[in-house]
């Protein structure tokens, strides 16, 4: 919003949802667009909880069973996509293959049967071995929680998986990756012409994949890209995914590969020829390649039917087997074999989802696994992508006597805050009871007599019609960042704003509670800042967000020791020292630091005894060697780095009573004695 509008803040008052009517931006280059497909990848892979690409384990695909026909035939697959995860399959083979062929995948749709749907409206077996008689390999796999992939529910979720960006999306579009590393590990499979097309959610999880793996040449969604309606399913949604964007502005991240969007005339794509199909095409005319994106349109129901079908064939005919046609390939009989013959595991019951916490565990491991997970540019990169905020470019002003509002072109906020003028490098303070209460402090009073310029900023708050929002859809934080998130990029307006009007380097004050939004600022700051934190015993628990700085996806990101090792410097404010009710791990944290802050030598030399003291406490404790060894590590890390030891596996290993009380009191009377 403009800054003239004096203190409105937009935010929130029309919160977005899923039927919510989208606008496609416009793009003057291919550069603009290729620098927002980046960031759209990123935002995607991040609400996926893919950010960064979690490591790939072994697959172990198994073939469980063979099914030959007279000219195509069916193996039911089994791949481990997490350790200790399988996902279920139908592999459809064309018989008498003589050289390598493209490979199709098929997600299936929301239809009760899933895989094995057989309906004049929807079928994947009749896709499928059409598909296999005219010369392709076709994988119909299942969504999360259908048929042979029932070790979650198709809906699981909860806090703690949101901030680990566990979620049923994320974990099909994972499965989906993993499959397009089966088919390329697969002989006979022509790795460079690889192909995918679904319905439905199937047509959401073709489009989420093509924009995120570019191992996929060819996309067919079918009845799912709209601007009026962006899905409501678990397995369609996610925090964060549509935040400031829309399936249209998704699939146009295809291009240039080609694309055929099959809509309908009797469900949300009804408008598809008039507005989201010319939207896509002028993306792809930014690469010269406007042909390479087409739609067909059928009169029907919500469908993947068989003019659907035939629409598919003949796309994928021309592009991958350079046989153009009007007509043709056309939908043969088929026979679909019995439901217990496709399948891996026929019998399901409640034993299904026994396993769900070992697959949770799965899913923190493969992605603390990661090869970039120790890589500071991609732990800034996820953090980023997790809050969703940005350094703006500019920002305008306006100031009434001290009260300032600032604001970022196009954008709806109005960051509002008190400005004390002065000279020198400026100050930016953060109190979340705003400036009337910060400037009571002692801290803050001590700062204005240094005649600096400061700027004190009101934090965010809640409006009315984004809590009754939030409160009554259950895919809010879909469509619509965190609270704590608004926060972080109230902070880096405000910074940048400084930076522009005062220059130097910037000092961030975060005081009470705004001490953990300052600190995830200052680690996604593209400039240097140094920053004076009160954590007041934040430790960076699952618990710590949930009730402190709820931001989904933010533990996936690395969490509190990945912002505090990205700040170039940084001075924690810890507990007073009457602290005497505070946790083992909160007050084991306080020492830490007092320590860290006081003496930088003796810090590495206790880290480094504590490190030693922990390797021989493992080769005692066989039971949790493992997790000794690795906290040894963490604090290895910390005597060399002078940063504090991983904050997530040291909290973890106190909560369990694995840290040997010896250490604790080696930190304890080193720190007091300061």
């Amino acid at each position: 919003m403009p800054a003239a509008v004096f203190g409105s803040d937009l935010r929130g008052t029309e919160p977005a949802d899923y039927k919510t009517h989208y606008k496609m931006p416009s793009y003057q280059s291919r550069k603009q667009w290729e620098i927002r497909r980046h960031e759209l990848q990123q935002q995607v892979l991040s609400a996926a909880g893919l950010l960064p690409l979690p490591a790939k384990t072994p697959l172990h695909p198994r073939v469980v069973r063979h099914l030959e026909y007279e000219d195509y035939a069916i193996e039911v697959i089994l791949l481990e996509t997490l350790p200790g995860y399988f996902l279920g399959g139908n592999l459809y083979l064309p018989l008498r293959q003589r050289s390598s062929v493209p490979a199709v995948l098929i997600p299936h749709g929301h239809w009760k049967r899933g895989r094995l749907e057989n309906l004049p409206l929807y079928s994947v077996p009749a896709l499928g071995i059409n598909l296999a008689r005219q010369g392709y390999i076709a994988f119909a796999y299942d969504m999360v929680g259908f048929n042979d992939t029932r070790q979650t529910s198709h809906g699981f979720g909860g806090w703690s998986e949101t901030l680990w960006g566990f979620n049923p999306m994320g974990l099909q579009l994972w499965n989906s990756i993993r499959a397009v590393d089966y088919l390329q590990s697969r002989a006979g499979v022509d790795g460079r012409r690889i192909a995918i097309t679904g319905a439905s959610g199937g047509g959401s999880q073709t489009f989420m994949l093509a924009a995120v793996d570019d191992r996929i040449g060819f996309a067919a969604p079918v009845n799912m890209v709209s601007a009026y309606m962006q899905g409501g399913d678990p397995c369609e949604e996610a925090p964060n995914l549509r935040v400031g964007t829309f399936n249209v502005e998704i699939a146009a991240m295809m291009a240039p590969r080609p694309m055929l969007l099959v809509s309908s005339t009797h469900d949300w794509t009804r408008n598809t020829p008039v507005e989201e199909f010319p939207a896509i095409r002028e993306i792809y005319r930014l690469y010269g390649v406007p042909q390479n994106v087409q739609n067909v349109h059928i009169d029907a129901e919500h469908n993947y039917n068989r003019q659907s079908r035939e629409a598919v064939y003949r796309f994928l005919n021309c592009r991958l087997q350079s046989a153009c046609t009007t007509v043709g390939p056309f939908d043969q009989e088929i026979f679909v074999p019995k439901d217990e013959d496709l399948l891996a595991f026929p019998k399901s019951g409640a034993r299904d989802l026994e396993g769900y916490a070992d697959v949770f565990q799965a899913w923190q491991v493969v992605g603390a696994l990661s090869p970039q997970s120790h890589d500071a540019n991609a732990q800034r990169d996820a953090l980023r992508a997790a809050i969703g905020a940005k350094w703006p470019s500019h920002v305008t002003t306006s100031t009434r006597g001290h009260q300032t509002v600032l604001s970022q072109a196009s954008q709806s906020e109005a960051v509002t805050g008190y400005w004390i003028s002065g000279k020198g490098e400026p100050i930016l303070v953060v109190h979340p009871a705003g400036p009337a209460v910060a400037m009571r402090a002692q801290a803050v009073a001590d700062l204005q007599r240094s005649g600096r310029p400061i700027l004190i900023l009101d934090a965010h708050s809640k409006s009315r019609a984004r809590a009754q929002k939030a409160l009554s859809d259950r895919y809010f934080l879909s469509y619509n960042r965190s609270v704590d998130a608004e926060r972080v990029q109230d902070i880096l307006t405000a910074a940048a704003w400084l930076s522009q009007k005062a220059g130097g380097k910037l000092e961030l004050i975060g005081l009470g509670n705004a001490g953990v939004w300052c600190v995830f600022a200052a680690a996604i700051a593209p400039v240097p800042i140094e920053l004076t934190s009160e954590l007041n015993g934040f430790g960076g628990s699952d618990q710590d967000f949930r009730e402190r700085f709820f931001v989904p996806g933010i533990q996936r990101a690395g969490g509190l020791s990945a912002a505090l090792k990205l700040i170039s410097h940084v001075r924690t404010i810890p507990l007073e020292s009457d602290s005497s009710q505070a946790s083992d791990f909160v007050q084991l944290l306080t020492s830490l630091q007092r320590l860290q802050q006081s003496d930088e030598i003796r810090y590495q030399q206790v880290t480094s005894q504590i490190a030693a003291e922990l390797q021989s406490s493992a080769k005692t404790n066989l039971s949790a060697a493992g997790q000794l060894l690795q906290l040894a590590q963490d604090f290895t890390e910390a005597s060399k780095t002078g940063h504090l030891p991983n904050i997530q596996n040291l909290a973890r290993a106190v909560d369990s009573h694995l840290y040997p009380p010896a250490d604790f009191r080696v930190v304890a009377s080193q720190s007091d004695n300061q």
